[in-house]
């Protein structure tokens, strides 16, 4: 595979930029879900919107900053979702290299595997720290109904992540697509120019 500067550890001047400016979209992101109670997170907008204009690796560092900052200011236990954040921005960051984030149809199709991916991460670490609870309304509802059942914890807890993660990640990624679209056309290939992928 070619090189492509997306999966350097070298940020460019353009993508040191875009770093604190999708932290603080991560931020209005999860601030909005908050204010108006969504049953979503919304708050790796930033991450997601990196990945696609910088690669996977400014999407990486974007969620990680996010959750450090996150975890400073707000709640310590951010800091080990910055696991998740790293997993999103990788993820999301390949498969727009890969040509899912082209159009809205690819975008849902690249929020359900992002989903996936974060829902797998996040359980064990929802299991370690909330018995297996995600802290969402909507979800930890879900895993009241599956316990109560007899569901093991585990099948419980993965299945409430991915009750949330799915329509939150497939909206983030849609909203991210949105945003990247509306961009104009100077600035995406200031990114686009710089990409070096290295996948041999």
């Amino acid at each position: 595979m070619s090189k492509n500067k997306g999966w350097s550890l070298k940020l460019s001047t353009t993508s040191l930029v875009l770093i604190p400016a999708a932290v603080g979209i991560n931020y209005i992101g999860k601030l909005f879900a908050g204010i108006l109670k969504l049953p979503l997170w919304l708050d790796a907008i930033g991450t997601m919107l990196a990945s696609i204009l910088a690669g996977p690796v400014v999407g990486a560092v974007s969620g990680a900053i996010n959750n450090v900052i996150y975890g400073l200011t707000m709640d310590p236990i951010s800091f080990i979702y910055a696991l998740t954040s790293i997993s999103v921005g990788l993820v999301l960051g390949f498969l727009s290299y890969k040509g899912f984030v082209k159009n809205a149809f690819t975008a849902v199709i690249a929020g359900i595997i992002v989903a996936l991916v974060a829902a797998c991460v996040s359980t064990p670490i929802n299991i370690a720290f909330w018995g297996g609870q995600t802290g969402n309304l909507w979800g930890d509802a879900l895993y009241a109904i599956l316990t109560a059942k007899g569901q093991p914890i585990w099948i419980a807890s993965f299945i409430d992540e991915l009750a949330v993660d799915i329509p939150d990640k497939i909206a983030t990624v849609l909203i991210s697509y949105a945003i990247f679209k509306g961009l104009p056309k100077a600035l995406t290939v200031l990114y686009q120019n710089n990409e070096v992928y290295d996948l041999d």
